[in-house]
């Protein structure tokens, strides 16, 4: 991993340089997505059926054969070991209760002529969501996707996931049951976001689109935003981490590799107020990234985005992190409540060495889609909010007609807007 310093000269332009990404790729995936999706969207199945076989190396006659219905998730779930199934069940509920509290409700109220002005919420009618499936399989994504979604009351849930050559993962589709997804069709890509933004003749078109996926995914989410509605374009995972130097070097090096793990582009940093911690840091790596299964992956994620930054002070740390803005920041100081009120952008915060950012990917209960590449700045976490509408009420009684008809007609008048004015001024009592 890079070590970098504040007080080097060239430290704003070495960060800048860390934390660029672009998490389309560049021109040729926007490419070759359009011309995927434009497929989909004139030839529907057939084109679905040819993308299915070349990119997934799955045959099939029909795209009917794609689809997994309500009693195929439950025989998956009922194959689980019974460790599985409460660990599911576990996360669920802790899951639901979360977002339960995000839930919105309709209000009303009466201005002063009597006029009754307001606002429904209603839940969408049919969403989709999508999981990734190539090199890790995420049940969790399921959970997180879909169990706000029924939350939010959402009538019907589509769920789509790439299997490479007919191998579907058990877990992720025990998770579709117990969230309450209601099919799951097995593809992926660009073609399957395409498949859900404009329907085919097999798979109905849906209101929004969530969900992670790779360069060709979020691409595609961009191209179909209009026809349908997306909930983020999302990058690689991140995390950054604060530390005072008080927790243990092994348990920073083991959450820095939580998330390097995820892919070779995955980015995890840290930010610590001592230079001797650091290096106790980077030595806990060098002992323990051998012990890794995904020993490669997260090698080349620490070398390729990683760093180790050391910073003066608190304040200066916290307005490092605000820069970087990241999808997950731990926390990992002993006195937090000092440091908190200086965070203003993460995806999620992360108070105390014990608060591991493994468990809110898993089951601590707040959603683990999060705002990536800096986007935190001025996005939110997926929650109930994300499937949700709000319809404005106005019911102007006659009096309110009187006042606000005069007003009305003026700006009116004042835009060149004469159809505008006059029907206000129509309501005026001669």
């Amino acid at each position: 991993m890079q070590r970098l310093i504040t007080t080097q000269t060239d430290f704003n332009s070495k960060l800048e340089a860390l934390l660029a990404f672009d998490p389309t790729l560049g021109g040729d995936v926007e490419h070759a997505v359009n011309a995927i999706t434009e497929q989909v969207r004139v030839r529907g199945d057939a084109a679905l059926l040819e993308y299915t076989q070349r990119f997934d190396g799955i045959s099939v006659t029909a795209v009917s054969e794609l689809r997994l219905g309500r009693d195929e998730l439950e025989r998956a779930f009922l194959a689980l070991s019974e460790p599985d199934r409460d660990a599911l069940r576990t996360a669920t509920q802790r899951i639901r209760t979360y977002h339960e509290h995000q839930k919105a409700t309709s209000w009303r109220y009466t201005d002063e002529y009597g006029s009754i002005l307001g606002q429904i919420v209603t839940p969408l009618d049919r969403v989709g969501i999508y999981v990734p499936g190539g090199k890790a399989a995420y049940p969790s994504s399921v959970l997180m996707n879909a169990i706000p979604a029924k939350v939010a009351g959402v009538e019907e849930i589509i769920m789509a996931v790439p299997t490479p050559r007919g191998e579907k993962n058990e877990l992720v589709l025990a998770a579709a049951y117990i969230a309450g997804v209601d099919q799951v069709f097995t593809m992926g890509g660009a073609q399957a976001i395409a498949a859900l933004a404009y329907g085919t003749q097999t798979i109905p078109a849906v209101d929004k689109i969530t969900g992670p996926g790779n360069a060709y995914v979020a691409a595609a989410k961009r191209k179909v935003f209009g026809v349908v509605g997306i909930d983020m374009i999302a990058g690689p995972s991140e995390i950054l981490i604060l530390c005072d130097g008080t927790t243990d070097p092994d348990w920073i090096a083991m959450d820095l590799f939580s998330q390097a793990e995820h892919d070779e582009v995955a980015q995890a940093i840290l930010i610590a107020t001592s230079a001797e911690y650091l290096d106790r840091v980077s030595a806990a790596i060098d002992k323990l990234l051998p012990t890794m299964p995904r020993a490669e992956i997260i090698s080349a994620s620490l070398r390729n985005r990683g760093a180790l930054i050391c910073a003066a002070d608190p304040d200066e740390a916290c307005e490092i992190a605000n820069r970087i803005a990241p999808e997950h920041l731990e926390l990992s100081v002993e006195f937090p409540d000092q440091w908190l009120p200086k965070l203003r952008h993460a995806g999620a915060i992360f108070i105390g060495k014990y608060s591991s950012e493994s468990l809110g990917d898993y089951c601590a209960g707040p959603n683990h889609v999060l705002p990536t590449s800096r986007t935190a700045r001025f996005a939110s976490p997926l929650g109930v909010y994300d499937f949700q509408k709000r319809t404005s009420l106005l019911d102007i009684s006659h009096p309110g007609a009187q006042a606000l008809g005069v007003v009305a007609d003026r700006l009116a008048t004042g835009e060149g807007l004469a159809a505008h004015a006059a029907s206000a001024r129509m309501r005026l009592d001669k």
